[in-house]
């Protein structure tokens, strides 16, 4: 898709609907933009919740209390 968007004198731009539609950008939704080979690349910064389930947690540690967790991470670097 090859949508066109003016700068205005400050430097902004309006995101096309269909961008932001198609990225699912809402308002109030952090954007980043990356320059790639002199092009700008535009995607929407994940929030938490989109995060959720990227990471494996093995079973024996699914349900740990959070101080548990952070123990065990501060015995592992000790370890290290």
């Amino acid at each position: 898709m090859d949508v066109a968007a003016r700068v205005t004198s400050k430097g902004q731009i309006t995101i096309p609907k269909a961008v932001r539609d198609a990225l699912g950008i809402a308002e109030g939704d952090e954007i980043v933009f990356r320059v790639e080979q002199h092009r700008a690349v535009l995607a929407r910064t994940p929030n938490l919740l989109d995060l959720a389930g990227a990471v494996d947690v093995p079973a024996t540690r699914r349900g740990a209390a959070w101080d548990e967790v952070r123990a065990s991470t501060c015995r592992v670097r000790a370890a290290r």
